[in-house]
């Protein structure tokens, strides 16, 4: 079996930042104007007709969506990182829930993919719980922003149907009233909000739905996962983790590695080393048995969705005893990730 010589360098194509960025950037001005016309106008007339709850309300809407709006476009989305001392022809089986996964080799960040990360032909990088891109915001959604993205949909189906409803009030209670430029600015508001909502509420219960079954909408477009989903904790559970569960220092901000060292006859173990259980019921495993990753109690945790959170064990079938009988001495390699603490299981949703 051949190994590697030294680190890979991934191969960088040269994208250009500046077309993407274009678009995200004429959203956020839309939603400044359009904000800015219903409350020059609509808002206006009604406030100093005695409404004041409506420039309130709107206000604190618009700041909102506009927060979670530019917080998405700069997000991280669960970037993990480029480049390692692995073999691309080394299989890496992983086991989630009595499911295994077989971790694929990227060709172009030289490293294989924990579970449910996949490569981003947009970003040309590799995102943990990779959703989709979303180039409405040019940004991926992945494990680390999915969160922004649950919230910006919210807030933008609560921002629009509250501009079309008070729109709509203001054109009711000054239709006695001859047409002026209140009204037209109005109606210039009420278009773009009612064109929006609906394809905004399609969106955000196809959302539920996916978090609730703890799917991926990239995994309903390639068909990874077909019949049983591992990921899938309960929609509760699956709701907590998607939403609550601590997410972690990212990935990028140390090295992250997966440790395979030697047995003094230079067996190529392939021994999962994390930070150590707080857990008093873990062990050590013993010589007989395949090596369990260090830090996981088995049957305790959900399988949710943190990077190298995947690796819950490994299989103990002939794959294994094959690894155990591979001939000579090889030289120790690495690779790219390993479980940190506190992360030691995945979230179903890490959570368009």
């Amino acid at each position: 079996m051949s190994h590697m010589k030294g680190l890979q360098s991934p191969p960088r194509a040269p994208i250009s930042w500046f077309l993407p960025s274009l678009f995200p950037a004429f959203n956020v001005v839309l939603l400044v104007i359009f904000s800015g016309f219903f409350f020059a106008f609509p808002c206006r007339w009604l406030a100093q007709n005695g409404e004041w709850a409506v420039p309130v309300v709107t206000a604190l809407l618009f700041t909102l969506t506009f927060f979670s709006l530019v917080s998405l476009n700069f997000s991280d989305p669960g970037t993990l990182h480029q480049g390692s001392l692995e073999d691309p022809m080394v299989v890496h089986v992983v086991w989630v829930h009595r499911r295994a996964f077989r971790l694929r080799w990227c060709p172009k960040c030289c490293f294989h993919r924990p579970p449910r990360t996949h490569h981003c032909p947009w970003c040309n990088i590799c995102v943990e719980d990779f959703d989709h891109h979303c180039k409405w915001v040019n940004n991926c959604v992945g494990h680390r922003n999915f969160r922004l993205f649950m919230l910006l949909i919210v807030s933008l189906c609560l921002y629009s149907s509250t501009l079309l409803a008070i729109s709509l009030v203001f054109l009711v209670r000054t239709s006695h009233l001859p047409f002026n430029l209140d009204k037209a600015m109005t109606l210039v508001v009420v278009v773009p909000a009612a064109g929006f909502l609906m394809p905004l509420l399609v969106l955000l219960v196809s959302q539920v739905f996916s978090v609730s079954t703890a799917e991926r909408s990239y995994e309903g477009q390639c068909r990874d996962l077909q019949g049983y989903n591992p990921f899938n904790q309960g929609c509760a559970r699956n709701w907590y983790l998607t939403l609550f569960a601590p997410l972690g220092p990212p990935y990028m901000s140390d090295a992250v590695w997966l440790q395979r060292p030697l047995e003094p006859e230079g067996v190529l173990m392939p021994v999962l080393h994390s930070p150590p259980c707080p857990c008093t019921n873990c062990h050590l495993p013993c010589p007989e048995t395949p090596p369990q990753p260090l830090g996981h109690c088995p049957g305790k945790g959900p399988p949710g969705g943190g990077e190298a959170a995947a690796l819950q064990e490994l299989p103990t079938g002939s794959a294994w005893h094959r690894m155990q009988e591979t001939p000579g001495p090889a030289p120790a390699s690495r690779s790219p990730f390993r479980p940190r603490q506190g992360q030691e299981h995945l979230h179903p949703h890490a959570t368009t």
